[in-house]
């Protein structure tokens, strides 16, 4: 993994690449260091980089200038703002931050944003090339970028996903998620045979049925596993009625 540093604090730099090259998530990193965006640009141009950790006070531009320019590379590289403030979190998980870790680093929170991207960047891999995974229909994880952070749920532990008031709302048997993705979005992520669209507004994983309950117009509810109700649509009735063999 190539792996760049941006801080204008060289004692900053040098321990952060002391721990990445102690750490044991990654194998014999390659390392490259920059104090200020110009010298970064160089490097990122020059070839590419799989990682960022990226300090947002710097002495000439603020990080986010750069984060915003790493739209432009063909491969842009994965991206760790590493900070001493913590009052930017969900400004820097906006410019699709994988992970926000503080200064004075320590050794476990460092293998844990490095194993985070890893994951991420698996499942980046297999929802651009689906078909390696044979005859699996589905993708294992599903990422989704919160206000605050980015989470990967297990696809078997999805219940619904639903729209409301215009945000998509993921749920588990534990909790709901709410992003700014579209159900859309959502089916193009989560091709198993197990989900099903019910409503206009509503995909359910058919595994997590609990009951069916009859509902106006002859139409049908759904009671799922963690206590959620879904009406289902007319038009869907047929397809439902198929896979449940009512």
């Amino acid at each position: 993994m190539k792996i760049l540093i941006l801080d204008d604090e060289v004692l900053a730099r040098q321990e952060l690449a002391y721990l990445i090259e102690h750490s044991q998530v990654v194998s014999n990193p390659e390392i490259f260091q920059a104090e200020d965006i110009d010298g970064a640009e160089k490097i990122l141009f020059r070839q590419p980089i799989d990682l960022l950790f990226l300090d947002i006070s710097l002495s000439e531009e603020n990080g986010f200038s750069l984060a915003k320019r790493l739209k432009k590379l063909a491969h842009p590289p994965f991206l760790v703002f590493a900070t001493a403030y913590d009052n930017y979190a969900v400004k820097a998980f906006e410019a699709n931050a994988a992970d926000y870790i503080l200064k004075p680093f320590e050794q476990e929170r460092i293998d844990q944003s490095l194993a985070k991207v890893q994951r991420i960047h698996q499942l980046t891999q297999e929802q651009a090339n689906p078909s390696d995974k044979g005859d699996k229909k589905s993708l294992d994880l599903l990422s989704l970028a919160l206000a605050d952070r980015s989470i990967v749920l297990k696809v078997k532990e999805i219940v619904s996903a639903n729209i409301e008031d215009g945000l998509l709302s993921v749920s588990t048997e534990k909790k709901s998620y709410q992003v700014k993705k579209t159900l859309n979005w959502f089916k193009t992520r989560v091709r198993a045979s197990n989900f099903l669209q019910i409503h206009r507004n509503t995909v359910v994983n058919l595994e997590m049925i609990h009951e069916v309950q009859p509902w106006f117009n002859h139409t049908l509810l759904l009671v799922m596993t963690n206590g959620e109700k879904f009406p289902v649509g007319r038009s869907y009735l047929k397809e439902l009625n198929a896979h449940l063999t009512l």
